[in-house]
C-alpha cells in the first residue's frame, strides 16, 4: 500500500514515567506550540490532532522495581500507557491516516511499534544517541526508556509481555547516531541482529550513505516506524533533552537524514515519532522547533 498523501494525525503521549528527569511530559505541548500543524499544512498535508493519551503522574503511579531479575520503574503504569498508544496508532492506521506520535520519553515507541504490528510486521529506523537496549537485569537505572528497543523486540523478560513485544524482526531494525552505550548493552546489541550505525560511521562514510543503508534495512518489513530521539543531535543543536551526549548529529545531517527517508521510503512510512523533547531544559523552545522542522523534512519539506 502506498502511504503518501494521507492525513497526518497527531497523537500526543506526554510520558515521563520512563526517565529520571522531569519535564519531558511537556514535550507534546512544546512541539505543538512550535507550529507543527501550520508547518505540515504548509506542505499541503491535512493535519488532525487526536489530543493526548492520559498518563499517570509518577507521584500517583506504583513504582514497580522487581521484574525479569532486575529493576523496571513504573512498569504497570508504563504498560498501560503503551497499550493506549498502540490502540491510538492502530485506529489511526485503520482510518487510513499517518500517526505522528509526540513524546514524552522514548518508551512511547513501544506503543507505536505494537500499534503498527497489529496490521503487519513493521521495521524500525531508530535515530538516537543511546541504544535503549538494556533489560531489567542489565539496566543501571531501572528507567524503561533505556529498554524501549529491547522491549519492542521481545528481548529477555519482555518476551512474555504482550504490551511490549511487537514481534519485530531484528533484521529489520537499523539504529543511527549511537554514541553512548552501557558495557553490557553493547554486548547485547552485538548479538542482537540489529544493524547499528554509530556516529563514527557517519564521520567515515557520510550521513547520506549511512541513511541509505539504514533505510534499506528498516524497510524490510510491511511498514516503517521512524523513531527520532532528539538527543541524537548534538546538544548545541538540541539542548532541550534529558540525556544529552556530545558529538552528535549536526543540524544539516539531521535534515539530510529525514529528507532521505521521504525520498526513499515515503510509500513505506507507517508512523513517525518525535521523543525526548524537554522544554524545561530547552532554550527558547529551540529543540521543539527543530523537531517540527525534522517532522516536515520526513514528510516532504526540503531545506534546499
Amino acid at each position: 500500500m502506498d502511504r503518501r498523501d494521507r492525513t497526518v494525525r497527531v497523537v500526543g503521549a506526554p510520558m515521563d514515567l520512563g526517565a529520571d528527569r522531569r519535564g519531558v511530559d511537556m514535550g507534546p505541548s512544546a512541539i505543538r506550540y512550535a507550529g507543527l500543524a501550520g508547518e505540515l499544512e504548509g506542505l499541503g498535508l491535512a493535519c488532525a490532532d487526536g489530543g493526548d493519551i492520559a498518563v499517570p503522574r509518577p507521584e500517583t503511579a506504583e513504582a514497580d522495581h522487581d521484574f525479569g531479575g532486575g529493576r523496571a520503574k513504573y512498569l504497570r503504569a508504563t504498560a498501560g500507557v503503551c497499550e493506549d498508544v498502540a490502540a491510538a496508532v492502530t485506529a489511526t492506521v485503520q482510518d487510513g491516516e499517518l500517526p505522528l506520535v509526540l513524546g514524552g520519553d522514548h518508551t512511547v515507541a513501544i506503543g507505536t511499534a505494537n500499534g503498527l504490528a497489529r496490521d503487519g510486521d513493521p521495521g524500525v529506523l531508530w535515530v538516537d544517541a543511546h541504544g535503549d537496549f538494556n533489560v531489567p537485569a542489565t539496566t543501571p537505572s531501572g528507567n524503561i526508556h533505556g529498554m524501549a528497543l529491547a522491549a519492542i523486540l521481545g528481548d529477555g523478560p519482555f518476551a512474555n509481555e504482550a504490551w511490549a513485544d511487537a514481534g519485530v524482526d531484528p533484521e529489520n531494525v537499523a539504529m543511527v547516531g549511537v554514541r553512548d552505550l552501557d558495557g553490557r548493552e553493547r554486548e547485547r546489541l552485538r548479538d542482537s541482529g540489529v544493524t547499528v550505525f554509530p556516529v563514527a560511521d557517519i564521520d567515515e562514510r557520510g550521513i547520506a550513505a549511512v541513511m541509505r543503508r539504514a533505510i534499506d534495512v528498516a524497510t524490510g518489513g510491511d511498514a516503517l516506524q521512524v523513531s527520532l530521539d532528539l538527543d541524537a543531535l548534538d546538544p548545541n543543536e538540541a539542548p532541550g533533552v534529558g540525556t544529552p551526549v556530545r558529538g552528535g548529529i549536526t543540524y544539516r545531517e539531521a535534515h539530510t537524514a529525514m529528507e532521505l527517508v521521504h525520498e526513499r521510503a515515503a510509500g513505506d512510512l507507517g508512523a513517525v515519532e518525535l521523543v525526548e523533547v524537554n522544554p524545561i531544559l530547552d532554550r527558547h523552545n529551540r529543540t521543539a522547533e527543530l523537531a517540527v522542522e525534522l517532522a516536515a523534512s520526513v514528510l516532504g519539506q526540503r531545506t534546499l
